[in-house]
Parts: structure tokens; sequence; C-alpha cells
């Protein structure tokens, strides 16, 4: 098994970093979801994007000013720092739970995916396939991880930028299609707005899901090589190649075919270029979105393994969880994990009809939670930093408080929405747990001691 507290192998380099963070961000969030986003908010959706980017780019900020001045620090080593043992817990762990859902979700989409090809194999049996081999990659040493991953994330990312290409040719004419005024789609099935304001605070929910995955730049920065001097280029960048990548994408669905056409059974990108009956060009778009979300998937498996092994450091999870192996990967932690998302993918099979709509509910929660708790992290520390790093947010403290305080009133807002009712109930009810767990982890750990 290796060393009980070996260190982790500082093998990621800044492109296989930020590829790592992209990856994490640009999956069933993007090619899934927003079919639900689309269906809550219409083409009024776009708003919502360009919100979270924003409070998305604060939380980047500030979640890269703390990782410089606290080096070799990740999210959950600065939550402890900041709010101790019990919030450290809580947050750590839910963390880990989140993931464990993304991950499950990212795996049940693959098999969706598999499954227009393959529609008369079921999709728990495509899913576990799927897992077996996500899971077999995290098994090696961590730099072949993040060059596998660095090579996931450009394949989608290249689709992405095709896909922007393809759909604005198609939307001015210059590739001739079957679709008739295909501007008109914007306004012409209720409005910008078909649902009010209203849909676009709910499609919240989903969005913040979807930029769920730009906080593992702070999960991988204990394994980058030069990561004070990385770090700042990396999440300038990524955030607004996620806005990009989110927001001209959703314009062109939302010009080449009506809104409320979108059905949710296929990726709204696959129905597309079916729709336009461009000849093969859905089956090419259904393998880079088997490509985009087993990466992923594999970002999952890298962020909750290594939340166990830091976790286990800080003394908030048990300390066999930090033994690593010879090649300075994790074990143990990818072990537990691996136990999990096959948990998750048997529940898919017991519900394959309602698995990824209910699953997606419940990350949009833990996400703002996790976001919230590392603007509170740096609102504490700043005053308390023993050199100010040369990476810091501007505005302080305006700017994250402002973002802080937005996550609340969104949060607060989900919580009493009632057509958010089971994920609030499963999100709240694991917050109890948590809590009850973290006292008693507590008084454990002060009588050990």
């Amino acid at each position: 098994m290796g060393k009980k507290h070996q260190d982790l192998q500082k093998g990621l380099l800044p492109r296989h970093v930020q590829f790592i963070a992209l990856a994490g961000m640009i999956g069933t969030g993007i090619f899934k979801g927003s079919a639900d986003t689309l269906k809550i908010a219409g083409p009024s959706v776009i708003i919502a994007y360009l919100i979270g980017g924003l409070l998305l780019f604060i939380i980047m900020a500030a979640l890269g000013e703390m990782a410089l001045a606290y080096p070799n620090h990740n999210v959950q080593h600065l939550v402890n720092k900041a709010f101790g043992f019990q919030i450290s817990f809580m947050v750590g762990w839910l963390y880990w739970i989140n993931w464990i859902i993304v991950t499950v979700v990212e795996l049940v989409a693959a098999g969706s995916f598999l499954q227009f090809w393959l529609p008369s194999i079921p999709l728990w049996l495509l899913s576990l396939i799927c897992a077996v081999i996500i899971i077999g990659i995290n098994l090696f040493q961590v730099n072949f991880y993040g060059e596998l991953e660095f090579w996931f994330a450009s394949v989608k990312i290249i689709a992405l930028v095709a896909f922007i290409i393809l759909g604005f040719l198609l939307l001015i004419g210059i590739i001739p299609n079957e679709i008739h005024n295909p501007l008109t789609n914007y306004t012409a099935y209720g409005g910008f707005f078909p649902h009010g304001y209203g849909g676009i605070f709910s499609a919240f929910l989903v969005v913040m899901f979807s930029y769920g995955g730009a906080e593992l730049i702070g999960v991988a920065v204990t394994e980058t090589k030069n990561a004070e001097q990385v770090l700042p280029k990396i999440i300038k960048s990524a955030v607004w190649r996620v806005i990009i990548f989110y927001i001209f994408p959703i314009l062109i669905i939302c010009g080449l075919m009506p809104w409320n056409k979108v059905t949710g059974e296929d990726s709204p990108f696959v129905q597309v270029f079916t729709v336009t009956g461009l000849p093969g060009a859905a089956h090419i778009m259904n393998f880079v979105l088997l490509t985009a979300v087993l990466s992923a998937a594999n970002s999952g498996i890298y962020a909750t393994s290594r939340t166990l092994y830091s976790m286990a450091q800080s003394g908030v999870a048990p300390t066999g969880l930090a033994r690593t192996s010879g090649k300075g990967i994790p074990i143990v932690g990818i072990l537990i994990t691996s136990l999990a998302i096959l948990t998750g993918v048997y529940i898919a099979y017991l519900t394959p009809s309602n698995v990824i709509g209910y699953l997606m509910s419940i990350p949009g929660f833990t996400v703002m939670i996790i976001w919230m708790s590392i603007c509170a992290a740096q609102l504490k520390l700043r005053p308390h930093y023993s050199s100010q790093p040369n990476f810091r947010v501007k505005g302080f403290p305006y700017t994250t408080g402002f973002a802080l305080f937005a996550l609340v009133v969104i949060f607060i807002g989900f919580v009493f929405n009632p057509n958010n009712i089971a994920g609030t109930s499963v999100a709240i009810t694991t917050i109890i747990v948590l809590t009850i767990f973290s006292f008693i982890s507590k008084r454990t750990q002060a009588v050990t001691i």
C-alpha cells in the first residue's frame, strides 16, 4: 500500500491544472443540464450564466489569493485554518459527497450517451463499464492522470469551439439548413423572458451545478509544480473560457431551435445537429459528449480522493485515508471513492428514468455551500496573512462580501422554492447528519488526545 503519510507527488504541470478545472466545469452541466435550464428560463437563461460567471470569478480569485498566501493548502485545509475542526469536517465531507454525486451523474450521462448507439444494453451496465475504466485511470501516478485529462478536456473544448463556429454559420445561413428565420427563435415562443425574471432565478440551481468544479484548482494546487507563479494566470484564463463555452453554445441552441422543443431526452447539442439535417454530425457530437462526461467523471474521482487525503491530514477523517501508494497517489481514498461511485451506479439501475434529474438538483446546493465557505474563509483569513501575495482580490472586502451575500440570497431562495423540495430535503438532511457527526468526531478526537 505504501507509506501512511507519504506526500502527494507534485507531478501536475500548469496546463494539466488548467484543464482539470475546465474538465470539472464542462461536463453534464452544459451538455445535458442546459436542457433543464432552457426549460426553466428559456433564452433568458443566458443572464443566469453571466451572473453565475461573475460570482465564479470572485470565488476563484479569493481561492487563488488564499492558496498563494498559504502554500500547499487546498480548499479543505484553508477552511480548517479559518474556522477550525467542525466547520472543516462539515465542508470537507460535504465536498466529498458533492463530487461523488457529480461523478455518478457524469457516469450515468456517459451511459445514456452510449445508449444513443447501443439502445438494447441497459443504462446501469454501460455506466458500470465507464466507471471501471475511469477508476482504472486514477490508479496511475498523477502526471499520467493529468496528461490524460489534458487530452480528454482538449477534445470537448475543440468540439465546443467547432459547435460555436458551425452553429454561427448555420444561424447566418452560410451553411444551408432546414431552419427558416432562426433568429426569431429568441423571441417567438413567449419572448426572451418566457417565465419572467423568476425563471432566471430558478435556473441558478443547475447553473451553479454546471460551474461547480472551478474550485478543483484549489484541490490540485498541492500537486502542482511552481503553483505560486502559475496559479494567477490559470485562474484568469479558466474563468473567461468557461463563460464563453457556456454562453455562446446556449445562444446558438436557442437560435437554431425553439427553446420549448428541447426535450432533455438527448443532449440539446445532439438535437440541434439532428434538426439541422447535417449528415453524421449527431454521431460525432454524441462521441464528443461521451468524452466530455468521462473527462468530468475523471476529475470527480481525482477531487474526491484528494479531499479524503487532505481531510485525513487535517484530522477530520480517519488517518488511514492519508495512505498513499508507492506512486504517490492516495490509494485508500480512491478505493473508498470507487465503492461510493459503484453504489451510485446501482441506484441508477434502480431508478434509470429519474436518476439524473434528482441527482443534479443536489450538487447545486452543495456547490453553493462550498463557495460560501471559500468567500467566508477569505474574509476571515486576509487580515492574518504573514505576507500579502502578489495576486489579490480587488475591492476587498466589498467584492468578496458581495459574492457571499449573493450566494446566501440564492441559497435561501432555493430552500424555500417548492419545486426544489427533493433536493432541499436531501441537502438539509445531509447537513444535519454531518453536523451531528462533527460533534461526535470532535469529542472522540478530544478523548483520544
